[in-house]
């Protein structure tokens, strides 16, 4: 058995179950316009290819009320923005973890789901509520799970662009 066949990167799930590494396409996200004065908050709501970032263990215990989501992109897509996300240079260091905004994941072996290597882009988190998105999961007939170990090496990737420290004053030798 060679090491592909023993570490499959997905697998289609059909349960109501949210685990960390669940995608859901087309996924709306609302978001508060920016006009904090007035009595009533407008939202515009966007659609994004997301992936679940919250903790598996902390969804099944149901110990969070929102579930961070991180939105995904086909490389193609990202490539289209301009010169800096075709560089070969560029793309060599998110897969090698240098670039700790974006994490590289594998292309999707399943008929009808992204057939290229895509990007999780975690400059951008947002909050979508536990019910909400569990009611999206019983709506649509399956979704993507990542698998391990690239579900721990995305959340890994996540964690890291977290926790950047830049300080105020370099150290000086």
């Amino acid at each position: 058995m060679s090491t592909s066949e023993r570490y499959e990167w997905y697998k289609v799930v059909k349960d109501n179950f949210l685990q960390q590494g669940d995608f859901f396409y087309d996924c709306p996200i609302t978001m508060p316009l920016a006009n904090p004065e007035k009595e009533d908050v407008e939202v515009k709501v966007v659609v994004y290819d997301v992936v679940v970032m919250s903790q598996s263990c902390d969804l099944e215990a149901r110990k969070v009320d929102i579930v961070l989501v991180c939105p995904f992109f086909p490389l193609s897509a990202m490539k289209a923005q301009g010169s800096h996300f075709d560089s070969s240079k560029w793309l060599k260091g998110v897969r090698d973890g240098k670039e700790p905004g974006y994490h590289l994941l594998n292309k999707i072996p399943f008929d009808g789901y992204l057939q290229e290597p895509f990007i999780v882009e975690f400059r951008n988190v947002y909050g979508i509520h536990l019910e909400y998105l569990e009611n999206i999961a019983r709506a649509r007939k399956d979704r993507i799970r990542l698998l391990p170990p690239y579900k721990e090496h995305l959340s890994q990737s996540f964690v890291r662009f977290f926790m950047r420290v830049g300080l105020p004053i370099p150290i000086e030798i």
